[in-house]
């Protein structure tokens, strides 16, 4: 009877020394943070010399980025843009042809005939600003290849040295007045259409390199002469003047940052062919716009 509690205790501790074996092993491949439970399944069997290695676990933990690019949208539309900026003119008139028109008259003989000189700018006073209700821009080819178009008023104010006069009745005509004018101006506004390629090599950049060139089609809607002098104060001459009533133009915009530069120059004349003359305006400036 001795000898089977003896046989029976001895069976106890083997099964106990066995199950303390499985659970080292157990708690050895299960590594416990907080709430979470990191189980090593598989392990493949190790000699003795890689068990005496010290082992390192690894753990990467990786984050979702908060800021990733929004997605563009096909479509874009940017609402009210300004643009300022200087204007000028290209004369290519021959004015002893263009006299005997009729559209370039002489007023008094001590005032002379109307000349180039007569016709000649103060280009730090000649003036362009646009408002472009919108525009919109299309993506054509991974927002890189854009088209851009919208519509807006463009407006540019003409500032005379000199004390050209225009008139427009009873038929439209120009010449040399006999008074001396602190401010002398011919305004031409016109509603436009530009339609233009835009080119971004760097889309998902705000300020990046960015340009567009194109054509635009404009409509006059409006022009006027504004003089202001001491003998006569200050006087509008309104009419169309002889001014062609369709501008078409070529025009490019160049972005650099949050600088963005804009030009424009005419296809055809200012004055309709029957007055001989020939000038072509052009304007340069900044542009006001998110894109």
């Amino acid at each position: 009877m001795k000898q089977l509690m003896m046989l029976l205790a001895f069976s106890g501790l083997a099964q106990l020394s066995v199950a303390q074996t499985d659970s080292t092993q157990q708690q050895s491949d299960t590594i416990t943070v907080g709430n979470f439970a990191i189980v090593k399944k598989n392990k493949p069997e190790k000699t003795d010399n890689e068990n005496n290695k010290n082992e390192k676990v690894k753990i990467n933990i990786g984050f979702k980025n908060s800021n990733r690019e929004k997605k563009l949208s096909n479509v874009s539309t940017n609402w009210f843009i300004f643009d300022l900026g200087f204007a000028n003119l290209i004369d290519n008139t021959n004015y002893t042809a263009a006299q005997s028109m009729g559209y370039l008259k002489t007023g008094r003989p001590a005032d002379g005939p109307v000349t180039q000189n007569s016709m000649a700018l103060n280009s730090g006073k000649s003036s362009n600003a646009n408002l472009w209700f919108f525009m919109q821009k299309i993506n054509v080819t991974k927002h890189v290849l854009n088209l851009k178009y919208g519509l807006g008023l463009e407006m540019y104010n003409f500032r005379y040295d000199r004390s050209l006069s225009y008139r427009n009745t009873p038929m439209p005509y120009v010449f040399n007045d006999s008074i001396g004018f602190s401010k002398n101006k011919l305004y031409v506004g016109y509603l436009t259409v530009p339609f233009m390629i835009n080119i971004n090599p760097y889309p998902t950049k705000k300020h990046a390199f960015s340009m567009s060139f194109g054509v635009s089609a404009g409509y006059l809607v409006g022009s006027h002469n504004k003089q202001i002098s001491a003998e006569r104060g200050k006087q509008k001459y309104y009419g169309d003047m002889m001014l062609q009533p369709w501008r078409f133009a070529a025009i490019g915009e160049i972005g650099l940052g949050p600088v963005r530069l804009y030009g424009s120059y005419s296809l055809n004349d200012l004055h309709k062919e029957a007055t001989g003359l020939k000038q072509t305006p052009y304007a340069v400036g900044i542009r006001f716009s998110n894109w």
